[in-house]
């Protein structure tokens, strides 16, 4: 079975209580999605929304996003060792093996890497528990405000207001009798003149048949001086695309 902690688009996270009990009484291996959202553990505010996650067989994550990393900084934790390394390992004749002595090679997908874990070390290192917590805080709130506010603009709907940093946005066709694909059309076009003024970016992105503008926030200089020009940038999308 696999579960969301902090979906792509909204930030939602399945009930993990619930489900996994469920899940293991009938033999299922479940893994947890936490690509953003396993880093609410360190946020006294948000850590609620992982109850039960920790009943799971393994997980996943990226520090990429919150913790700001190399891109290609991922991990994978799985409760079971002896499950971890059997899914990885792979012997050759021409390899040399030395018993007692983990070789990361059995650990990973790939053999051939750069010392990922450095980038990750450096980052824990200088924000401390106490870091990590207000970032995640910090992005959250500055989510939810880029969401509300641009979604309060007119000729702009809220799709989805952000469980944590993630929320969507919907630009309408004012005309009347405007479809579906109006929408979609309105909504990439104000998209790609936000981005054009270059205050912001934002992607679009497709939410239950609806195209979207994807709210991220996970940068650790993101500021609310950035929310407000981001805001302004919206506003002046919208109006430069009624006229």
């Amino acid at each position: 079975m696999l579960l969301q902690a902090g979906d792509l688009n909204t930030g939602a996270f399945d009930p993990f209580d619930e489900l996994i009990p469920i899940a293991h009484r009938y033999g299922a291996w479940v893994h947890v999605d936490g690509a953003f959202g396993l880093w609410t553990a360190a946020s006294a505010k948000y850590r609620h929304l992982l109850r039960g996650a920790e009943l799971a067989d393994s997980w996943t994550s990226d520090a990429h996003k919150w913790l700001n990393t190399p891109f290609d900084c991922g991990y994978a934790f799985v409760a079971d060792a002896d499950a971890h390394r059997c899914a990885f390992a792979h012997g050759t004749s021409y390899r040399v093996h030395v018993a007692g002595v983990r070789d990361q090679i059995d650990w990973t997908p790939d053999w051939s890497r750069r010392a990922r874990g450095i980038a990750t070390y450096a980052a824990l290192r200088e924000l401390g528990r106490a870091g990590v917590a207000a970032l995640v805080d910090r992005s959250c709130a500055h989510a939810r405000a880029l969401v509300q506010r641009i979604g309060s603009l007119a000729g702009a709907q809220v799709v989805s207001k952000p469980s944590i940093n993630q929320g969507l946005v919907r630009f309408l066709d004012a005309r009347p009798g405007a479809a579906d694909l109006d929408h979609d059309r309105r909504t990439e076009e104000v998209i790609a003149r936000i981005v054009a003024t270059g205050e912001a970016f934002f992607g679009a992105t497709t939410w239950r048949g609806q195209r979207c503008m994807r709210v991220s926030v996970c940068n650790w200089r993101t500021n609310a001086d950035d929310v407000a020009r981001a805001v302004n940038a919206a506003r002046q999308a919208l109006a430069a695309s009624a006229a």
